[in-house]
């Protein structure tokens, strides 16, 4: 049995959904005058699966702590090699993502979350110095890593 303390999916918002159908049906109005009615329902239809395929495929990236593992998109690492969680505010994440990034660090961003957690490795045969994450619940993130991390009790 798997024990999940904290499971995430980074699912694109709503509003992108909205505003890539409003894309889809200005393509299709674009198409209407210059195609047969049928060959344009096949074009926006085909760019409306394009579309879902995308996001689809963007939002499908999870953060999840389960078992003494931290999962971040494709990337899995030990609890033991972490070191305290830090959780960042939208400033503070934007920073870290940019001009304080350091370009051996693990990113897992989404341009619509605005915080982030940031875990340091403590893994000296990582040259990693952190991670940096996304997340809609920065709080529930660094909780869920600290408790992981914390020695089972018999």
């Amino acid at each position: 049995m798997t024990a999940v303390t904290y499971d995430e999916r980074l699912s694109v918002p709503l509003r992108w959904w909205v505003q890539g159908t409003m894309l889809v049906a200005s393509l299709w109005l674009a198409v209407i005058v210059a195609m047969p009615l049928t060959a344009a329902w096949v074009v926006s239809a085909i760019a409306l699966a394009l579309l879902s395929a995308l996001f689809l495929a963007y939002g499908a990236a999870r953060v999840r702590v389960a078992d003494g593992v931290l999962s971040a998109g494709q990337a899995r690492i030990e609890v033991r090699f972490l070191g305290e969680p830090e959780t960042l505010d939208a400033h503070e994440a934007r920073l870290a993502a940019g001009r304080d990034a350091d370009a051996r660090a693990y990113f897992l961003l989404r341009p619509y979350l605005k915080r982030a957690v940031r875990i340091p490795l403590e893994d000296p045969a990582d040259p990693t110095p952190y991670w940096l994450i996304n997340t809609r619940r920065p709080d529930r993130l660094a909780a869920a890593i600290t408790e992981a991390k914390a020695p089972t009790r018999p």
